[in-house]
């Protein structure tokens, strides 16, 4: 069984940087696709950044701002997060599933494991 903890949220000013971390127990991160996803108030949970292997992906409202990463030794996905803007304020969540393909990796029902989320707030 997996068990992912998301730190690094907080509040931070627009234009700021934040660096999520999610730290997995259980098997290593080696085999899964992981990925990030947010929700913010009044809107549905949408995607935000996944990596498999070597394949990457990112939302188009965070693209060049966001970086997806692993380190397979620690067990540990990130999400480098600057030039923050007041829209990405959400909680996001961080998810993994052994066998997902990367044509679904942007479908949160595909994911099997999920953290527990944290609150990420840019004030403006």
């Amino acid at each position: 069984q997996v068990q992912l903890v998301e730190s690094g949220g907080g509040l931070v000013q627009a234009g700021g940087s934040l660096r999520l971390s999610c730290a997995a127990s259980g098997p290593t991160f080696s085999r899964y696709a992981l990925g990030w996803f947010r929700q913010a108030p009044g809107k549905e949970r949408e995607f935000v950044a996944a990596i498999r292997r070597g394949d990457v992906k990112y939302a188009d409202s965070v693209k060049g701002r966001f970086t997806i990463s692993r380190d397979n030794v620690k067990n540990t996905l990130y999400l480098q997060m600057n030039g923050l803007k007041p829209e990405d304020t959400a909680i996001y969540y961080c998810a993994a599933d052994p066998s997902i393909i990367f044509g679904l990796i942007t479908r949160s029902k595909e994911y099997d494991y999920w953290g527990q989320g944290i609150q990420v707030t840019v004030s403006s």
